[in-house]
Formats: C-alpha cells, structure tokens, sequence
C-alpha cells in the first residue's frame, strides 16, 4: 500500500518574521488570506491532522479544515529559549548556541535536540502510514525539514540547510518506509489554479 502526506507549512506569524522562536502569537492576517484562498482544495484527505501550535491551528481553519491536533507533529520545544531571537540568544549564551547548531544531540535550552525532534517527526510519519488514503498535516516549518531528513535519510546536519516558506506544500509518498519527495509546492488558488505565493506570499518569509 502506498502511503501519501503532504505537510503544509503555516502562515507566517510575527514570531516567524521577526526570526523569533515560536511564542505562540497567532498567524498573520495576509497568511491567512492566502490560505483561505485555497479552502478546498484538500478536501480528498482521509485524514486531517495538525500540530499542537497557534498559527498553525489558524491555518488549518483558514483551508477549511477540521484537523485533529498530532503530537508527533509538535514544534521543536526549545525551552528556555521560546520568544527570543537567535541574535538575543547568541549575545546571552553563545557557547550553547554553538553548540546546538554544531551537535544534532545537544540541547543547552532545556527542551529538545535536533536528533530527538527528528526521531520524533520520524514517528508521526510512521503513524501516519498507518493510515490508507491521503493524510494532510499543517504544521510547523521545522517539521517539515524534521520529516525530509528523516524520509531521505540525511545527515542530521541538513536540518539547518533546508528552507520552508510559509503556505507550501511538501508531498511524501512511499511504502514500506521508502518516500518520494517533492517539496515546496505553493499552494493553489481554489478560483484560478494559480499559485497563492505568487500574489504575494512571498512578503509572509521571515527577512
């Protein structure tokens, strides 16, 4: 049996603009615009899921849909770091930034690593295989780098190498664990089939 995901990524948020660790502020009204423009377009998945976060459960009701909150799909838990920026993290502790960005197994915050946020992502790929028809998830960014390095079987060092704008889709389809990828699929227009993104989605990426 063929299993089919596609992981979108949430409308930008204030958080996400500021290049600001999740705080849990809603997601942004042009963003969520944009995905209303694309309410029903998912309307064949089996299953409809949703990580555990603010912008993210915005999103998921500005598509259309009435998704089940997964915790295996849960942002990375950065502890003590949540709401500062990397900048204000790296002027008040810049040996463990260092090292989290050098050590996929560290976690100088408190929360949790790199490696453990992937295993983690790695599960909620495996439960969602469990599953016959397609499942659509809205989730955070850094779930779906978490799920393509995982699904490829990537050094965990390719975390931080992938880019995940905002309103895209990432299709994984596979069996028996093995997946194809295609990544970074803007999100249609329900009305012109047009890409969202292309009427200014690109204004929602974090600068």
């Amino acid at each position: 049996m063929t299993t089919r995901v596609t992981l979108i990524s949430a409308a930008s948020s204030a958080a996400l603009r500021a290049a600001r660790f999740d705080d849990g502020c809603p997601a942004d009204a042009g963003g969520l615009r944009l995905a209303r423009a694309a309410a029903g377009t998912f309307t064949a998945a089996g299953e409809r899921w949703v990580s555990p976060s603010v912008r993210c459960r915005d999103t998921a009701g500005a598509l259309g849909l009435d998704a089940v909150e997964v915790a295996e799909f849960a942002g990375l838990d950065v502890g003590r770091w949540r709401g500062a920026t990397l900048d204000e993290v790296g002027a008040t502790e810049p040996e463990a930034v260092a090292r989290w960005l050098a050590d996929p197994g560290s976690a100088p915050h408190g929360g949790e690593s790199v490696r453990d946020f992937c295993d983690r992502v790695a599960r909620g790929l495996e439960r969602a295989a469990e599953h016959t028809g397609r499942v659509v998830a809205v989730v955070e960014p850094e779930v779906v780098r978490a799920a393509l390095v995982r699904a490829l079987g990537a050094p965990e060092s390719a975390f931080w190498r992938i880019d995940v704008p905002p309103l895209t889709a990432t299709d994984l389809s596979g069996r028996s664990r093995r997946w194809n990828v295609r990544a970074g699929r803007p999100l249609p227009d329900r009305d012109t089939g047009r890409e969202a993104h292309r009427r200014g989605a690109d204004r929602d990426e974090p600068r």
